[in-house]
């Protein structure tokens, strides 16, 4: 994708590294010279270090449900243990787990995709500022989405714009430190089937059609009328994480082929 090294001897940590975007990430970053640390609750993480080792890049995983502040706090302790400082933080866990309109939403799910699509990035946020501060430089990259205007995920969309407003606030506040916040809002992108669904249950007729309903709206929403792939994504997410983006801090970059979100 790049030819350059642009993270030769920075450790990057990358939240979901299991599967989709997160994967990319992490591929890409330590073939372009970065010590990866690949954090992920399913154990498939390790394919995504196995595929980083055989193209003799380095990495190290750490099992953990970003969910909570517990796992947030290890997976940092755990990369600077390992490699002595973290320069980058992608915080890409998260992901709508039911599709439908609010009405159709229990509190208890509503409750879920918060903890979902919104902790995680809070929680990691505050863990590594200690280490990024000591070290008065570092660069987050949050994964948001175009989802904040679109249909059918509603707890999934104030999730996401959640994550733009920590992302803007932090930037604020952390500039003094030699921090660099900033967030891509991802579009509707091309990726596998998920190795773990978001959501196990079988979709019904119904929900099949309200899915449906978010692909088109996404497509349509888009200027280019088409998704995008998982590496549009990767490029724009690692140009904000690289010195390249020097200069960027505060901003959501919408990756979605002209839908702003």
């Amino acid at each position: 994708m790049h030819g350059a090294k642009r993270f030769k001897n920075k450790t990057v940590v990358v939240t979901g590294a299991a599967q989709g975007i997160g994967r990319s990430i992490a591929i890409e970053a330590a073939a372009e010279g970065a010590n990866v640390v690949l954090a992920d609750r399913s154990e498939t993480v390790n394919d995504t270090a196995a595929a980083i080792k055989k193209k003799r890049g380095k990495a190290s995983v750490v099992l953990a449900d970003l969910e909570t502040w517990e796992s947030a706090q290890s997976v940092m302790r755990s990369a600077v243990e390992t490699y002595g400082r973290i320069d980058v933080l992608v915080n890409n866990v998260g992901g709508t787990i039911w599709a439908k309109p609010f009405e159709h939403y229990a509190p208890e799910e509503i409750e879920a995709e918060i903890r979902r699509s919104l902790f995680p990035t809070l929680w990691c946020c505050r863990a590594v500022l200690p280490q990024m501060q000591a070290q008065k430089s570092g660069a987050i990259v949050n994964i948001s989405s175009i989802a904040t205007r679109g249909i059918y995920r509603i707890p999934y969309s104030a999730a996401k714009g959640g994550i733009n407003a920590l992302t803007a606030s932090l930037a604020f506040e952390q500039a003094a430190n030699g921090i660099r916040i900033n967030a891509v809002a991802t579009g509707g992108t091309e990726a596998p089937p998920r190795i773990v669904p978001r959501n196990p249950k079988p979709l019904s007729a119904q929900e099949k059609a309200w899915y449906q309903s978010i692909v088109d709206q996404t497509v349509s929403s888009s200027l280019m009328k088409r998704y995008g792939t998982i590496e549009e994504q990767t490029a724009a997410i690692l140009f904000l994480a690289s010195d390249e983006a020097s200069y960027i801090t505060g901003s959501v970059l919408p990756v979605g082929g002209g839908d702003q979100g």
